[in-house]
C-alpha cells in the first residue's frame, strides 16, 4: 500500500475524473524560441509528465502587450493556437489532463519588449527591484508603467477571452487565470500597485473588479468547472504585499466561490518570500469560505508527506508541485513506490537564457527512475 493514499487517490474535478491529486504546477521554462511558438521540445516535456493528475502549463502570454519574458510561448495568434494542439494531444495520448495558464505580466515587463512603448499596469507604480529585468537587449532597470485606460482594460479582458477560446480550440481541458506573483491581475488586486480612483480601484470590491471581469469573460468560453484561478496571498514576488491582504484575499476567494469555478490555486507556502505584513494565510482559511464545489489546491514547498497531510486533513483537495517536476518526470510513480527523487536540476537550466536554451539539456533529458 502506498504511503500517500490520499495524495494518490482519484480526484473528481468537476466533470473530470483525474487519476490522482498530484498537480504539476505552472513553471516558466521559456523554450518557445524567438518565435514564441510551442514546439516539439515543449510537447515532449509535457507528455513526459502526463501521469500527473493535472498539468497546468507555464504561463502563456495572451497578447503581445502581455509579454515580459524572453522565449515564452504565446497564444495570441491563430498560428500559436494551432501549434498548441500537438501539446494537448500528446498529453491526452498518455491519458493525462492539461490546463493552460493565461498570463499578462503587466508592469513586470520593459519597453524593450514593446518597440519602445512602456509596459502597462493598474497604476504608474514601478517594480522596486535593483536587479532589474532580463530583456532582449540584456538586463535593464524596471520602468514606471503606464496605467491602462478603461478602453484598454476592456480590450485586455477581450484578449483573455480570445486566448481562452484558442486554448479550447487547441484541445486543452481547461484554463487557469494567473492572478498571482505580482503580474497584471495581481497588480489590480492589491493596493500596493492599484492607486486608481475609477471603478477599478479605491476599495477591495473595486480592486477585485478586473479579476472578476476577466473570469466572467473566461466563463463565456469554458464551463465553470473547467476554470481555475491562482493567487499568492503571502507572496512578495514582484515587489508585492499589501496591508489589507487577509481581508482582500478572503473576499476574492468568497467571490470566486460564488461563481462555482473549478478550483482556487493558492500559493500558501513561503518559498517565494513572505511580505511579513501579518500572519501567513493558510489553506484552512480559504477552505472555510469556499463552497465544496470549488476545489482547493495548495502550492509552494510541499513534500509528498506534507501534501498527504494537507489532503487528509481536508484543508486541500490537491497539491501542486513545481520544482520536483523539473528533474522527476515520473514524480507520481516515485511517490507511489517510495522511490527517491532525482536531484534538482541546475538553476541555469530553469529559465535563464544560456547556450542550452533551445536544447533538451535540463529540460527533457531527465530519465525515469532506473532502480526498480
Amino acid at each position: 500500500m502506498s504511503k500517500y493514499p490520499n495524495l494518490l487517490k482519484q480526484w473528481q474535478l468537476g466533470d473530470l475524473k483525474l487519476a490522482n491529486r498530484v498537480v504539476m504546477a505552472p513553471m516558466t521554462r521559456a523554450r518557445g524560441g524567438d518565435s514564441r511558438m510551442p514546439n516539439d521540445l515543449i510537447t515532449e516535456y509535457y507528455a513526459q509528465r502526463a501521469s500527473a493528475g493535472l498539468i497546468i502549463t507555464e504561463g502563456v502570454h495572451i497578447s503581445e502587450q502581455a509579454i515580459g519574458w524572453v522565449k515564452v510561448p504565446g497564444i495570441f495568434t491563430d498560428t500559436q493556437g494551432e501549434a498548441w494542439k500537438k501539446v494537448a494531444r500528446a498529453v491526452h495520448d498518455k491519458n493525462g489532463r492539461i490546463y493552460m495558464q493565461l498570463w499578462h505580466q503587466g508592469r513586470q515587463s520593459h519597453s524593450a519588449f514593446h518597440d519602445g512603448e512602456l509596459p502597462v499596469s493598474a497604476s504608474d507604480v514601478p517594480v522596486n527591484d535593483p536587479k532589474g529585468i532580463s530583456t532582449p537587449k540584456g538586463r535593464e532597470d524596471y520602468e514606471t508603467p503606464r496605467p491602462l485606460t478603461l478602453e484598454e482594460i476592456a480590450q485586455t479582458i477581450e484578449d483573455y477571452r480570445t486566448a481562452a477560446q484558442r486554448a479550447k480550440d487547441a484541445g486543452f481541458d481547461g484554463i487557469e487565470l494567473h492572478g498571482a506573483n505580482g503580474y497584471l491581475v495581481d497588480q489590480f488586486l492589491q493596493s500596493k500597485t492599484n492607486k486608481r480612483t475609477d471603478k477599478y480601484g479605491g476599495s477591495i470590491e473595486n480592486q477585485f473588479r478586473f479579476m472578476n471581469d476577466v473570469v466572467d469573460a473566461l466563463l463565456t468560453v469554458f464551463p465553470k468547472e473547467r476554470v481555475g484561478v491562482r493567487i499568492s496571498p503571502n507572496g512578495m514576488f514582484g515587489d508585492m504585499g499589501s496591508p489589507e491582504f487577509r481581508e482582500l484575499f478572503l473576499y476574492v476567494a468568497a467571490e470566486l466561490g460564488k461563481k462555482n469555478i473549478g478550483y482556487l490555486h493558492v500559493m500558501d507556502g513561503l518559498g517565494f518570500g513572505f511580505h511579513e505584513l501579518g500572519e501567513p494565510m493558510t489553506l484552512k482559511e480559504f477552505r472555510e469560505v469556499l463552497p465544496a464545489t470549488t476545489q482547493l489546491i495548495g502550492n509552494v514547498g510541499y513534500t509528498a508527506e506534507t501534501a498527504e497531510s494537507a489532503i487528509a486533513s481536508g484543508d486541500a483537495d490537491a497539491i501542486a508541485f513545481g520544482r520536483p517536476y523539473l528533474s522527476n518526470p515520473d514524480l507520481v510513480e516515485r511517490f507511489a513506490h517510495d522511490w527517491p527523487l532525482a536531484e534538482l536540476s541546475p538553476h541555469n537550466t530553469w529559465f535563464t537564457p544560456d547556450e542550452t536554451y533551445d536544447t533538451p539539456a535540463g529540460y527533457t533529458d531527465f530519465p525515469v527512475y532506473q532502480g526498480r
